[in-house]
């Protein structure tokens, strides 16, 4: 099967998870209002970031088909990290007033229909249920299984929401709700501050998680070839494109053309270790750059270019 179409099939998984979650949001929210279940509105809020997350593996697969144009070499990656950073904010919002509306029900408590709790959030487990087998076996693409990872939270925020409405029908105890609807509400809180500080690092190129600098810049240095490397830089377009830039050094009898396969060696390191498959690599023999340079960060200098030079066009990771 070509990349192209495991991506069509990517797609359409992604697409049918993302609708029919957007379904049980619905059910469970209009559930919630006519039982008075503030642990059912509590789990519609949590089905609402497996929306969000599905929604944007979806946004990222279609703007990964996009092609760069003259204003954005790297194509609309990026529009989907905007998008997250926008939704973890708003998911904030709903944890406090879900805790607000939580507090003052532990005061005042009042009567709940435990019977649609019951039944509503049984439907959401079944339909996340056959979601969560659909994106399993779309493969070991990261985009799903960090989709996957949401729909099976918020299969278990639903048990739990089982739980305060068999507590309610069995024991009379109303307390169950909004203490259930705490809990669900510290889950939207952990999704929603990881969402902030995923996008916050990709906008400012740090270092993917689960990518260690140190151990790039070994499987580059260890290439049989390459004498050294620096300047090594290794970012984020989106969350999950990974982009590399650095500088090698070579031997100077090394000719132009064994120069090339050597690059060719570098990339296919990285990209069969680590997954980049974004690299931008300049070879040094006769004049390597030196100083501060040597460093993995920027610095003052980049190359041994005059003053003149210094408001020429670079790329993006030089």
């Amino acid at each position: 099967m070509s990349d192209h179409d495991h991506a069509n099939l990517t797609g359409s998984a992604l697409r049918q998870a993302f609708l029919l979650t957007l379904l049980i949001l619905v059910v469970e929210a209009a559930a919630g209002y006519f039982s008075h279940s503030l642990a059912l509105l509590s789990d519609a809020g949590h089905i609402f970031t497996d929306v969000v997350a599905l929604g944007l593996a979806w946004f990222a697969v279609v703007q990964a088909r996009r092609p760069a144009d003259q204003r954005r070499t790297y194509g609309y990656h990026r529009a989907g990290i905007l998008t997250a950073m926008l939704n973890g904010a708003t998911l904030i919002l709903i944890v406090a007033g879900i805790s607000y509306e939580a507090a003052r029900r532990i005061l005042h408590p009042e009567p709940v229909q435990g019977g649609i709790v019951i039944v509503a959030a049984l439907a959401a487990i079944g339909v996340n249920a056959y979601v969560a087998v659909r994106l399993r076996a779309d493969g070991p693409n990261l985009n799903v299984r960090a989709a996957l990872l949401h729909v099976v939270g918020d299969i278990a925020a639903s048990v739990g929401v089982i739980a305060a409405g068999l507590l309610i029908i069995f024991t009379g105890w109303l307390y169950a709700d909004p203490l259930v609807s705490v809990a669900i509400s510290a889950l939207i809180a952990w999704s929603a501050i990881r969402i902030v500080l995923d996008t916050l690092n990709v906008l400012m190129e740090g270092v993917p998680a689960g990518i260690d600098l140190e151990q790039v810049a070994r499987a580059v240095g260890s290439t049989p070839g390459v004498d050294s490397v620096h300047d090594l830089h290794v970012w984020s377009i989106s969350g999950q494109q990974v982009a590399l830039s650095c500088h090698i050094v070579v031997s100077e009898e090394l000719p132009a053309a064994r120069s090339e396969h050597l690059v060719r060696r570098v990339e296919e390191a990285v990209c069969a270790r680590f997954g980049i498959g974004h690299t931008t690599i300049q070879v040094e023999a006769c004049h390597p750059c030196s100083g501060e340079a040597l460093e993995h960060g920027l610095g003052d200098h980049n190359h041994p270019h005059s003053a003149a030079e210094v408001g020429s066009i670079r790329s993006p990771g030089s």
